[in-house]
Order: C-alpha cells, then sequence, then structure tokens
C-alpha cells in the first residue's frame, strides 16, 4: 500500500483481501450429502403425486424440494468467506423468500372449476416438500424424514379411512327427471365423474306423457364435495 504522506498528490491504494474461488471446499460432501437427503425425501413426496396423476408430479416436488435444500445451503454456507467484524450472517432471511416464494407456486395449482375448488392437496404437498427441503438443507435430517413420513401417511392411509367418515351427503339422494333418448343420463354421469363423484343409481321409473318418455331416476353421489356443488 502506497502512503499518502510520502506521495502527495498520488491517489492512495486500499489494500484488499482477495478470495479465491474453490471448486471443493471442507463443506462440499456435507452440502451434497444434505441435497442428497433432500433428492430422496422428496422424491417418495413426488412418486405419490405421480401415482395419482395430479397436476404437479415428480418433477416438482423433486425440484422444489432440492431448491429449498440448495437455498437453505448457500445461506448457511456460502457467505463464510465474507463474514467478518462489520458483516453479519442472518440465514433465516432465504428461508423467509423460501416461503413467500413457494407460496406463488403452490397458488398456481390451485383453480375453479364448476365452483368447485381444486388442487389444495397438491398445493400443500409442494409446500411440505419445501419444508423438506429447507430442513434437510439445514442438516435437519430427521425432521425432513420426520417430516416426510407424516406427509405420506396422512395422504396414504389415512384419506382413505377420513372419506369413510360418514356425511350429510351419504343420506341424500337425488331424483333426476329428464326425457329419453337425448342422452342426459351420460352427461349427467360424465359431468358427475369430471367433478370427482361416484353414481349410485338405486332406482329408474318411466312415464309416459303423450309421445314422449320421461325418466325419473334416483340417484346417490358420494364425492369429496359436498352434493350442493353439483346440483347446479
Amino acid at each position: 500500500m502506497v502512503s499518502p504522506a510520502r506521495a502527495p498528490g498520488m491517489i492512495a491504494c486500499v489494500e484488499r483481501k482477495v478470495h479465491r474461488v474453490s471448486v471443493w471446499t471442507s463443506s462440499s460432501l456435507t452440502e451434497l450429502g444434505l441435497l442428497l437427503v433432500a433428492f430422496v425425501l422428496c422424491s417418495f413426496i413426488g412418486i405419490e403425486r405421480q401415482f395419482r396423476q395430479k397436476s404437479a408430479g415428480f418433477r416438482t416436488h423433486v425440484l422444489v424440494g432440492c431448491g429449498s435444500a440448495v437455498f437453505t445451503l448457500v445461506s448457511a454456507f456460502g457467505f463464510s468467506a465474507v463474514l467478518g467484524d462489520d458483516v453479519n450472517l442472518d440465514p433465516s432471511r432465504i428461508a423467509a423468500q423460501i416461503v413467500s416464494g413457494i407460496g406463488f407456486l403452490g397458488a398456481g395449482v390451485i383453480f375453479t372449476r364448476r365452483n368447485i375448488v381444486v388442487g389444495l392437496t397438491t398445493a400443500a404437498s409442494i409446500w411440505v416438500t419445501a419444508a423438506v427441503g429447507m430442513a434437510a438443507g439445514a442438516g435437519m435430517i430427521s425432521l425432513a424424514a420426520g417430516l416426510t413420513a407424516i406427509h405420506l401417511t396422512s395422504v396414504i392411509l389415512l384419506a382413505p379411512l377420513v372419506r369413510k367418515i360418514p356425511t350429510q351427503d351419504r343420506r341424500k339422494v337425488l331424483r333426476v327427471s329428464y326425457l329419453d333418448g337425448r342422452g342426459a343420463l351420460r352427461t349427467i354421469l360424465s359431468t358427475a365423474t369430471e367433478m370427482g363423484y361416484t353414481a349410485s343409481i338405486l332406482s329408474t321409473r318411466k312415464e309416459r306423457h303423450d309421445d314422449r318418455t320421461t325418466i325419473q331416476m334416483d340417484i346417490r353421489f358420494d364425492g369429496s364435495h359436498p352434493t350442493r356443488n353439483l346440483v347446479p
């Protein structure tokens, strides 16, 4: 460094410490191991969503989980070279930004069709996948594995049991009247199936008025949404 006192009129040169970029550091093995944990755990969640043919499948969940893990690893290990007396590191800032970003991604898979909101479970699974990736990136492997196990237990084992809980719709029977030969029943059943309902035909009656035949049919519809959403 050139001293201004010894060189009047010259611009003082400030000595700066140059940090060399290293491909492999002392924490690289730990970082790759935690990233692999995030990949494996998030793959389990993605496979379950892919098997159910959801809008966000294996690739989406793996990318969300691994991306969250890398962001967390960067916040934990990426800025160690610039730390000093006048530089403080706050890893929680990146974690907070991950939570906000995943909220926008999850909202993209939620949509309304025929007054029924679908995609909530998929959006929640994306949220959980991000949490698994963040936990794995932070080195909290037991927490990440526990969250993965809870998620899979909820959607695979508990979901069928929850569907068996008695509801008011299980005792409701809809009476549908339509003109024969118009294809109305086919339209009704296809619409109900598209909205996630299963139909059970209980009884059928024919009534003839002049030259027209009217069909009256009692049908019970079962689904994850109230029957009143299907009526319109």
